[in-house]
């Protein structure tokens, strides 16, 4: 989804930062730089610097909300009892870029949830002062990961919820740029001298 995302956004003219985990997927449009990353913490560290010096940020990555304490640098072998593994949060990358956003700055995620899913979307958005948040749901067909299809809603922090179908990423990707757009003519509007947006 986050290639679909920043190709759509490279098509519609923006220059664009790709912050990407390990995956087969690759990119070749001029107008996107690729920032290769391999653990949460990597991609926290690169999303932080990127921020600073963009209008916009997607946030569309599943990063994991834990990471071992210790990682095991060589192959654990079975054994006969039980394993126990202690963990602890990740940094969370929106909330950090929620508290540095700028009146200037828009910043946008996703939520990936299985219950009560409109009231947690809700209040991700809000807790994270995000300026909309696409929800995704894995109880629809074909939606989530691993198909080249998606099913979302975006929700606004006025309350206003826009349900789609389902259609493939790449469709996906040009109503989230859509809504992006939206934003930004808000913004030119109320902001005129406003020369950066």
């Amino acid at each position: 989804m986050g290639y679909a995302i920043a190709e759509s956004l490279a098509e519609a003219g923006a220059k664009v930062t790709l912050v990407s985990g390990p995956t087969h997927l690759h990119i070749s449009h001029p107008s996107i730089t690729m920032i290769k990353v391999q653990s949460a913490e990597e991609m926290y560290q690169a999303s932080m610097h990127a921020f600073a010096n963009c209008h916009a940020a997607i946030l569309s990555a599943a990063v994991a909300d834990y990471t071992p304490v210790a990682p095991a640098n060589i192959k654990m072998k079975r054994e006969k009892e039980n394993l126990i593994i202690e963990l602890k949060p990740t940094k969370d990358i929106a909330k950090a870029l929620g508290e540095l956003k700028t009146d200037s700055q828009i910043l946008v995620g996703f939520a990936l949830e299985t219950n009560n899913e409109e009231a947690n979307a809700q209040k991700k958005l809000l807790s994270k002062n995000l300026d909309f948040i696409v929800l995704n749901s894995l109880a629809n067909p074909g939606a989530g990961f691993q198909v080249d299809t998606n099913q979302i809603s975006i929700i606004e922090r006025n309350g206003h919820m826009y349900h789609f179908p389902l259609k493939s990423k790449t469709e996906v990707a040009e109503d989230i740029v859509a809504k992006l757009a939206e934003y930004f003519s808000l913004k030119k509007y109320n902001n005129p001298d406003n020369s950066t947006l």
